[in-house]
Parts: structure tokens; sequence; C-alpha cells
């Protein structure tokens, strides 16, 4: 029966058809083709998300038995001063490297956005950092560049500047690695690109005729009718900072070194629960690092209706 006949049979009083076997098919195939990923959503996901909240209330080092300590990890955490560092080394990391590379990805969206010739080779050249910017290879990489006879004190000494080792002095270590972040702006700038096609040009039409400067079309046009698009890549951006591991982990070889510079507060809730085996309370900072990524996220949303502008 179609659609348009059911609704007449209904509206006459009718009651709805029984599904036919071919619709009781598709919803049986649907389920089994749905299995897999709820399957994976249990095991992968839920699973040890619920098993991690368990072990944070335990005493646990993976050799014996779980014990029970109530909210004791959680206290213990008020007096870790690795934790108090390893948080200000990572809100270092997120204030000073996500409106960076959003900048820069914005910068480059809008000179994509003009039409120049190749666009797709520059698009696919500009994404290419953002697939490999946390992958191991590329940390080597990057330790390689800043090391002491790495690339950039090398292009220093062309020039006669004597060069330092930017990963080994605590003054510059996490520098290197916000500059990594940086790198890594091809998500932002496509989704970028993708907003700034979707402003009507009427309206710089209309601001040109009215006599409107470029920048003052920037100002007035582009980034109120950009910030929905900003709003997005910030959230997306803030939440992807907060859980940075790999460049920390590689470019200081595990440590969090010199003295803590690069100490991320995923790679210290490594070294609890993979090193010094107290995984109860590496569990119990994965909670908080959770409770703190969902409180800065309801933070950007309370505070986007100052300064977000929705063109309805």
């Amino acid at each position: 029966m179609s659609a348009v006949s059911e609704l007449a049979s209904l509206r006459r009083g009718g009651k709805r058809p029984t599904p036919s076997p071919a619709q009781r098919g598709d919803g049986r195939a649907a389920a089994l083709f749905l299995a897999p990923w709820f399957a994976g959503l249990a095991l992968v996901t839920v699973g040890p998300m619920v098993a991690s909240l368990y072990l944070s209330f335990t005493d646990y080092d993976l050799l014996r038995p779980p014990t029970w300590v109530g909210v004791e990890n959680y206290l213990a955490m008020l007096d870790d001063p690795r934790l108090r560092t390893s948080l200000r080394v990572t809100f270092t990391y997120v204030v000073v490297g996500v409106p960076a590379q959003l900048l820069v990805a914005l910068g480059l969206a809008l000179l994509l956005d003009r039409g120049m010739r190749g666009l797709a080779l520059y698009r696919s050249v500009f994404y290419l950092p953002s697939l490999l910017g946390g992958s191991v290879a590329i940390a080597i990489l990057w330790r390689q560049i800043f090391g002491t006879a790495g690339l950039v004190n090398q292009v220093l000494g062309f020039f006669g500047i004597a060069g330092e080792g930017w990963i080994s002095h605590p003054d510059h270590a996490l520098n290197t690695l916000i500059i990594l972040h940086v790198w890594t702006f091809g998500a932002p700038m496509i989704i970028f690109l993708a907003g700034l096609r979707q402003i009507p040009e009427m309206y710089y039409e209309a601001a040109a005729i009215d006599g409107a400067s470029t920048w003052r079309r920037f100002r007035s046009i582009t980034i109120p009718l950009l910030t929905p698009i900003i709003f997005f890549n910030l959230v997306l951006q803030v939440i992807g900072a907060m859980q940075s591991f790999t460049q920390a982990f590689v470019v200081s070889g595990g440590t969090g070194g010199p003295i803590d510079s690069t100490l991320f507060y995923t790679l210290y809730l490594y070294q609890r629960g993979f090193t010094a085996l107290d995984m109860g309370y590496a569990s119990a900072m994965a909670w908080f690092l959770v409770v703190l990524i969902a409180a800065l996220t309801a933070l950007n949303f309370a505070l986007s209706r100052y300064w977000v502008f929705y063109d309805d």
C-alpha cells in the first residue's frame, strides 16, 4: 500500500495496515547490518568506559585484583603537583595553539576563496598536514627539524645565527608542539572555505555600492556570517587539543620533559597508568578529563550567545 492510500485510510478512521513480509524483512535486514556497529559500541566504547569508571574508585595495578577505595583517587588528585603542572601545560597549549591555528586556517581559506587556479590541488596539499599531524612519523620528523642539529638550526646557521636545542630547552619545547598544532590547520581551513562559499555575494555587492572598503566588508559581513563556523571549529579544536598525546609522547620521549615543560595531561595519565601501573588513579584522571572537556564545551556554548550570529 502506498503512503497516500495509507494516509487516506487513516483519515477515514481505518486501522494502520499490517506491514507486509517484505517490509518486515527490510527492518530485519537493517538490524542485521547495524548489529556489528552496536556490538562495537558496546565492546569498544561503552564497556571500557563503564569499567574505567569502576576502576577509578579502586586501587588497581594491573597485576592484582582491584581493591575498592572509594573517592581516594579523586582526593589524591588535589594534592598532586605534577597533575597541576600537566593542566597548566595543556591549557597553555590550548589557549595559544587553538586560536593561532584558527587564524591561519581562516587566512588561507580567504586566500583560496578567491578562486585561484589549481584550487583542488592547493586544498589537498593544505589538508595533508591534518591527516599526518597526529602520527608518530610526523612527531619524529618534528624532532629532527627542531633538534640541536636539525633543519631550523641549519637554516639559522646559514645566516650566522647560533641555534638552540629547541625541544630540549624548557622555554621553547612547548612552543615547538604549538607550532606543530598550528601546522595541522587543514581540517578547519576546509570548513572555513565551505562556510565562505555559503555567504551570499549580494551582501558584498551592496556594501561595495555603498562605498565600503575591503576591510569593512570583511569586518561587517564576512566575520558575522562566519561566526557559526568559527564556533564549530573552536569547539572541535578545543576538544581535540585537550586530548593531544602523540606529539608530546614522541617529541619528549615519553617523559614530558625537559622539566615537565611538555607534560600534557594525557601524557601524565599514560605515565600513571602504564608506567607506574596505578590504573585506578589513571582512570580517575580520565574521568576528570571527560568532565573538564564537557565543562569547557558547555562554557563555549554559553558564551556563544554573545558573539555567534545566525542568519535566519
